[in-house]
């Protein structure tokens, strides 16, 4: 995958790199993400492009930030953590639920063959859609949807990645991963979510709670409920 992340002067470039890579070493090194291709694609991948132009100052600091239309990119730490926990290969195609601006698939794109993420709000999706093809991020689709319902025709998935808050995890994506594939979501009710791993043997599905975490909710028949 090209990340044409060549968007300004040289200098300017030069800072953001060096931000991207203090980000590793401070945030996520340290928090036990230590594997390496994850943390290559954390230091190439230009998270100030993905949030409004007024909050690039903050574009590294381990924070979630907004995007406009109620919607958030999540913190570093996060995205590296769901993004390890998948064990993703060259070969893998993957399956995201909630593309909001975009950084997270970009992310998957660095280490999969192919994404295809789905988001429920037209104009995120048109606009990350165009901010990917801007990057040059060829290995990923955005598709306006319901997330919940995944996508049968692409399926099966090695991985799938939920960006969004579940009360359970929607069983057409279970029945999506393939043998062997991986899934993690955050899943709980609006003030009480935990960060989930799946792994699908055979006709069975395992899963294991992580750590407590917050996301805006998925909307749609499998979303949060009021």
């Amino acid at each position: 995958m090209i990340i044409n992340a060549a968007m300004g002067n040289p200098d300017e470039e030069d800072r953001w790199k060096q931000l991207r890579q203090r980000m590793a070493d401070a945030q996520l090194l340290p928090r036990g993400i230590d594997d390496q291709r994850v943390l290559q694609a954390m230091r190439a991948v230009p998270r100030h492009l993905f949030v409004p132009p007024e909050l690039q100052t903050d574009a590294y600091a381990d924070t979630p930030l907004p995007i406009g239309s109620g919607q958030t990119i999540s913190q570093p730490y996060i995205v590296a953590r769901m993004t390890a926990l998948l064990q993703l290969t060259a070969a893998d195609s993957v399956l995201e639920i909630g593309t909001g601006s975009g950084y997270q698939a970009a992310v998957l794109a660095f280490l999969a063959r192919r994404v295809f993420t789905v988001e429920c709000i037209p104009d995120l999706a048109e606009a990350a859609a165009e901010r990917l093809r801007t990057l040059e991020v060829k290995n990923v689709e955005v598709l306006p949807g319901d997330g919940g319902a995944g996508l049968p025709q692409h399926a099966p998935f090695a991985a799938i990645l939920v960006s969004a808050a579940v009360p359970r995890v929607p069983h057409p994506l279970l029945t999506q991963l393939a043998d062997g594939g991986r899934l993690v979501a955050p899943v709980g009710t609006r003030h009480h979510e935990w960060l989930q791993y799946w792994v699908k043997e055979g006709v069975h599905c395992k899963g294991e709670r992580l750590t407590p975490v917050r996301f805006v909710p998925l909307t749609g028949e499998w979303g949060v409920e009021d």
